[in-house]
């Protein structure tokens, strides 16, 4: 523990004398603000670096690009490879693990060793693994790379230690598992076929020991020959050869046929007493010819499985495939043939793989199958085969959260208790019917609740406008409830004005969401510049819906030059100060069809009927403002004490207040100062027609880049920012910004613009926004980390001119089709001098779209193909021509705070104030008048009047929080919940309960006011409040910025996390902003986890690792810990089934009477040893994760002397043979100096 004394006259170390370049703040810019009353504060820190630790806890969601599957029919786990390396093993609810080669390597094929608790994963390196599943997180034993050949096809039979491998060359090889060394004993693919055959038999395709005598193995090559192979002679029993393509084989459980699939969409049995030609073919889809020819092709059966019943003669047939070409455009299938019935099941994704699941694991018994497996390329779903209808079982893994693209994430820990139990019961009610009514079949493992349990949310945003919310309590992940936004506006019709261009896009996307849970209240910011603000009821309701349209546009009073004035006359354009739009009046389009003051989306305007569950009560609109689309809404905040809810976007700021229905505040961010704006701004000549402006379209780009560094935004934003399809395509250098990466060169560096007058400036090339005279300047200090030295207040003049770009078409939508956090693929340099400069850098890779300079009038143009070759290519100049808040000049709002703070210094109690975050690393202050009782609050009107308090920090803000002088966290103040359409007692009147946790609640704290955390994305301060003094200033990073910064609660006390976008994960005490963890966890991060992470308290985070899952990590030593009693176990101890008696006659006349001893024909002593050559033998670390995984004491301590004493052992045996090897050469050289000798004895001296 420690205790940090800070004198709060500005005479200490920490005071903030121009710590990192930023001002101080002040309450008028400029002017130095007089020293408080000296006085000690005593702030006690508990947390220290021994509390962090970074660890990953669990994944969730379906494994993205799967590639093979395998089940244990005694554990009952099933195991699925997935194209990047990783393998998820899946039992009953709650066991889910998921491992990951460390090459990366796709994974070709799984074999389990059937209740041994070990797996073997053969990967497209063509490296054979043996994974330990008897520890709850499993590691890899052994590993075999194979140096010569190419793996194609693994066979394990069951209880058995020698592995089949089939090779690319035709070849078989034979694996030890237990020693995973290659066997002598290899079946060459010119052995297995005869001598006559003229061509390669292609590629083993298919390996099985015969069900009849495990000596004998069949081996199917990828050319149509299928061998017999007697492991014992060594040689072929027989062989067949096909015409067409093999694809899989199946045998009979007696032994005495087997099926084929073949690529012409056709079915051969085979039987073993006449192999010269098949016993059966039958196209089970092609249709039947006239004359009895043969059926045409159809499209290839890639796998076929041959079961048998108990209950009945007829097998099962179950393949995948072969649907008749003339049929295009049907989705895939899986047919399954029992008897005379043929049954075909389409799906809605491509089939990967499947698998049946029987009764019995052993290949010579009746099979008795009750369930198909199947692995589609973006679902997993099990088919029940007991009930004729063939339903499918309830999954309880989820597998669905990409049923559409995640646009944006949120997780909250320690939520109420009654959360979850209420949201489950709303969201039972809407489930499909139609399950199977028998238990899920994946049943192994086992997994307890543990002690260390408290409820946790994750809701997930989706391109489709819908919202889910998921029980994490746990480790574990289940959904509770589904909403869909949708549902709130009017479905756009074809052919209809603006609803013509929406159809097939994703106008309801969902943005990012902000949820309070004790008052239920749920705010969704979409893509068309909407939000939804839904309350919570158990109760149906019929309601209309509220609309309220805002016409939000930052335009101000243009400067026109003397020279400009007569030429410019009545284009010049007067000051459009942010309005109203009133609700419900239509929106309007001039003559020329130019859109202006009408929403993107249109709301329902009657009554609606809605179910129990959130209810939508009123929906804010950004509107269309002379043909241009409304800007990206970037932030929002919503507090169910006030009733208010604020969002701001690159043009100003809007205050709702959600209970009377009315807009308080709708301001430009430049009027927010007032007269406090601690930039010198001038303002640029004006457009000369307004039918050609396109210049703030590139603000699109940027909004999206302020939610993207808040990670809530959904994640491709190319389609929102790209070019119509007739606009002006320009010449690339000639278009190019002087900050991209080609010309690094600062302007102030260039002699030809240092000396141009402001006043010479055309009025034809520049928009009318602010232009930034020298914003790295601000009081004499530096306020930019990226500038180099230059001259204050030296004016900062574009460079020459450039073409220009025509504008949006007025026909073209604000948004195309809506891709998801799933979508990106990204790579962000990790090294700190490669890292992103500037936001513009990431963004212009980011987009790949038309990025405009904001300090010239040029354009810098990045096709996806050009961004693609310059993933990794960002290395921006240093010089404040790319700094990452220099050229801004479109000030966005980045991040909203309700809480109760203090306006102005001088205010001796807190009061409702919303704290509010820039692009340019302001933090302004705007106070609240609330009215406190409950019948005034609905009549009275609420006053919002901007302060002069502007606090200045490096980069755009990104998170705000509140503590105590003590140190301790303040929650912002809430209404607890009360059903709004619950039937109400007439004896009692309905009043709200607010909760406030403000500093001032005691008397003890009255007046000692608070500390307001403020985090930018390079830098984190801590101010008292209302002094407006900074106590401490850290700056996070200087090569990097940061994407996510949260303030969370850990181990009972308060940090500040962050994320990088060079991958770092961080966090910093509070309120003394020490660095207590820095890690590199993402080396190789990519955008869909920039845009998706999110921290929450108890030292937990998430974020999407493919488009299909979620990760979740932990960066608490304390859950770390525990962390081996929360995951369940793969392993139980299972006794294996006896086989079934034969029965003396069967066994006698048919059966497998002789024994078979693979140990006596593949071991050393028998076939010999491998070539070394031809593969190399990979010792794995599964013994030492088993050890760290141990109890400690005397266990844990047998473990490592045991390890310890096994490797000192192999470093002896090395020694040995190295010494042998000495010993051999020695004996080798006198052998030879002796023969030399005696070849020389009796030569003379002249006779050499």
């Amino acid at each position: 523990m420690k205790k940090f004394r800070k004198v709060l006259d500005g005479l200490t170390t920490s005071s903030p004398v121009n710590v990192g370049g930023a001002p101080l703040s002040s309450s008028t810019a400029g002017t130095p603000t007089a020293a408080p009353t000296p006085r000690e504060i005593e702030v006690q820190e508990t947390l220290v670096s021994e509390n962090f630790q970074i660890c990953k806890t669990v994944r969730h969601g379906f494994p993205y690009q799967p590639t093979t599957l395998a089940f244990d029919p005694v554990q009952k786990i099933l195991a699925i490879g997935s194209r990047t390396g990783g393998v998820r093993i899946l039992g009953r609810p709650g066991v889910d693990c998921y491992c990951q080669h460390e090459s990366g390597a796709a994974v070709l094929q799984l074999q389990f060793l059937i209740n041994e608790g070990a797996l073997v994963t053969a990967c497209a390196d063509d490296t054979l693994h043996l994974w330990n599943l008897r520890q709850k997180r499993p590691a890899i034993l052994h590993s075999l790379k194979f140096n010569r050949e190419r793996i194609t096809f693994c066979h394990l039979p069951f209880q058995s230690k020698w592995l089949y491998v089939g090779t690319e060359r035709g070849n078989t090889h034979i694996v030890n598992i237990e020693s995973f060394v290659l066997s002598g004993y290899v079946i060459m693919w010119n052995k297995a076929i005869e001598l006559s055959t003229k061509t390669h038999p292609g590629p083993v395709v298919h390996l099985s020991d015969s069900p009849k005598d495990e000596g004998r193995l069949l081996i199917g090559f990828e050319s149509g020959t299928v061998v017999q192979w007697d492991l014992r002679v060594k040689k072929a029993d027989f062989r067949i050869y096909y015409d067409e393509a093999i694809h899989s084989v199946s045998w009979h459980h007696e032994g005495k046929q087997f099926m084929c699939s073949h690529s012409d969409g056709s079915l051969t049995v085979w039987n073993l007493r006449n192999t010269s030609k098949p016993f059966q073919v039958t196209f089970p889809h092609g249709k039947p010819q006239r004359d009895g020819k043969k059926p045409e092709s159809c499209k290839p059966i890639l796998k076929v499985e041959y079961k048998t019943t108990r209950n009945s003669s007829e097998p099962f047939v179950i393949f995948s495939g072969g649907l008749s070409y003339d049929k295009a455009g049907r989705r895939p299938t899986l047919t399954i043939m029992h008897g005379k019935a043929i049954t075909v099941l389409e799906m809605d994704h491509p089939i990967v793989d499947f698998i049946v699941l029987c009764e019995t694991p052993y290949p010579n018994e009746v099979q008795e199958p009750y369930a198909v497996v199947v692995l589609l390329e973006k679902d997993l779903i099990v088919l029940d085969l007991t009930q004729s209808s063939f339903p499918i079982f309830e999954n309880p893994y989820p597998m669905d959260i990409h049923e559409s693209p995640v646009t944006c994430t949120a997780y909250f820990a320690d939520c109420p208790p009654d959360l979850i139990p209420v949201l489950y019961s709303i969201g039972a009610k809407h489930k499909k019917q139609g399950y199977s009514h028998k238990e899920w079949p994946v049943s192994g493992g086992t997994w307890t609740l543990g002690t260390q349990t408290y409820p946790e949310i994750i809701i997930t945003g989706h391109a489709d406008g819908s919202i889910k919310f998921w029980d994490a309590t746990a480790i574990t992940l289940q959904m509770l409830y589904k909403l869909k936004t949708s549902k709130v506006f009017e479905k756009p019709k074809v052919g209809e004005g603006r609803g013509a261009e929406l159809v097939e896009e994703d106008p309801y996307a969902v943005q990012m969401v902000s949820w309070c849970p004790q008052s239920r209240i749920f705010c969704v910011v979409g893509i068309s510049a909407h939000v939804i603000l839904y309350r919570f009821s158990k109760h149906d309701a019929t309601t209309e819906i509220v609309s309220l349209e805002v016409r939000l546009q930052c335009e101000v009073e243009d400067t026109i030059t003397p020279s400009d004035a007569d030429a410019n006359t009545g284009l010049s354009d007067s000051s459009s100060h942010l309005h109203q739009h009133p609700p419900g009046s239509p929106g309007s389009a001039n003559t020329e069809g130019v859109r202006d003051s009408i929403p993107c989306l249109r709301v329902k305007n009657r009554p609606v009927r809605m179910p129990p569950g959130y209810q939508a009560e009123l929906v804010v609109q950004l509107l269309w403002v002379d043909g241009e689309p409304p800007q990206q809404i970037t932030s929002l905040d919503v507090n169910s004490a006030y009733g208010l809810m604020a969002l701001g976007n690159c043009n100003g700021l809007v205050v709702v207040d959600y209970l009377q229905k009315s807009i308080l505040l709708c301001m430009s961010t430049l009027e927010l100062y007032g007269s406090n704006d601690p930039y010198q701004r001038l303002t640029r000549s004006p457009r000369r027609s307004r039918q050609l402006t396109s210049d703030n379209f590139c603000m699109r780009g940027l909004s999206n880049f302020y939610s993207d560094s808040k990670k809530r935004i959904r994640t491709s934003y190319q389609s929102l920012t790209e070019l119509s399809d007739n606009q002006v395509t320009l010449d690339l250098e000639r278009s190019r910004s002087p900050t991209s990466v080609l010309h690094p060169t600062s302007l102030h560096n260039d002699p030809r613009t240092m000396h141009e007058p402001v006043a010479n400036l055309k009025a034809s090339h520049y928009s009318p926004v602010f232009y930034l005279l020298d914003n790295d300047h601000v009081n004499g200090h530096c306020t930019s980390p990226t500038s180099q030295p230059c001259v204050a207040g030296k004016p900062r003049v574009p460079g020459p001119e450039g073409p220009r770009l025509s504008r949006r078409g007025p026909g073209r939508p604000p948004f195309r089709k809506a891709q998801s956090a799933a979508c990106m693929e990204i790579n962000l340099p990790v090294s700190h001098t490669e890292g992103y400069a500037s936001r513009r850098a990431m963004l212009q890779q980011l987009h790949g779209v038309s990025m405009y300079s904001h300090d010239e009038h040029h354009t810098t143009v990045y096709s996806w193909s050009e961004r693609e070759s310059r993933e990794n290519s960002f290395s921006r100049s240093r010089s404040s021509s790319v700094s990452s808040i220099d050229r801004e000049t479109k000030e966005a709002v980045t991040t909203l705070q309700f809480m109760e703070s203090y306006g102005r210094k001088t205010d001796a109690l807190p009061s409702p104030c919303l704290w509010v975050g820039t692009s340019l690393g302001a933090a302004l202050v705007i106070a609240l008048s609330v009215p406190t009782d409950e019948e005034d609050r609905l009549d009275e009107p609420v006053t919002v009047s901007p302060c002069a308090t502007v606090l200045m920090l490096k980069g755009s803000v990104l998170r705000f929080g509140s503590l105590t002088c003590g140190g301790a966290l303040i929650p912002s103040p809430y209404e607890v919940w009360r059903d709004p359409h619950a039937s109400e007692d007439p004896d009692r009147l309905r009043r709200r309960k607010l909760v406030n946790f403000s500093p001032s609640s005691s008397q003890e704290a009255a007046g000692d006011g608070h500390l307001a955390v403020v985090c930018s994305e390079r830098q984190a301060k801590v101010f008292l409040m209302p002094a407006q003094t900074c106590l401490f200033v850290h700056n996070i990073t200087e090569s990097s910025f940061v994407l996510r910064a949260d303030v969370v609660s850990v181990c009972n006390s308060v940090c500040l996390a962050c994320f990088c976008a060079n991958g770092h994960i961080m966090t910093l005490s509070l309120p003394s902003l020490r660095p207590l963890l820095d890690v590199n966890y993402l080396p190789l991060t990519d955008m869909r986890i920039a845009r998706t992470f999110c921290f929450t308290n108890r030292g937990q985070a998430l974020y999407l690792s493919s488009p299909t899952e979620i990760q979740r990590i932990t960066y608490s030593q304390e859950m770390c810990d525990n962390l081996q009693e929360m995951l369940g176990d793969l392993f139980t101890p299972v006794e294996t089934p006896e086989a079934q008696n034969r029965g003396f006659l069967k066994g006698f006349f048919g059966g497998n009477a002789q024994t078979f001893d693979r140990e006596e024909l593949f071991g050393e002593a028998a076939a010999g040893k491998a070539s070394r050559s031809l593969a190399q033998h990979i010792p794995g670390q599964g013994g030492m994760e088993g050890m760290k995984a141990a109890a400690g004491g005397v266990v844990g301590d047998l473990a490592r002397a045991r390890i310890a004493l096994d490797e000192r052992g192999q470093r002896l045996g090395e020694l040995e043979e190295r010494t042998a090897l000495m010993m051999s050469s020695a004996e080798l050289f006198s052998k030879h100096a002796h023969e030399l000798m005696l070849k020389c004895k009796d030569k003379k001296w002249y006779q050499f």
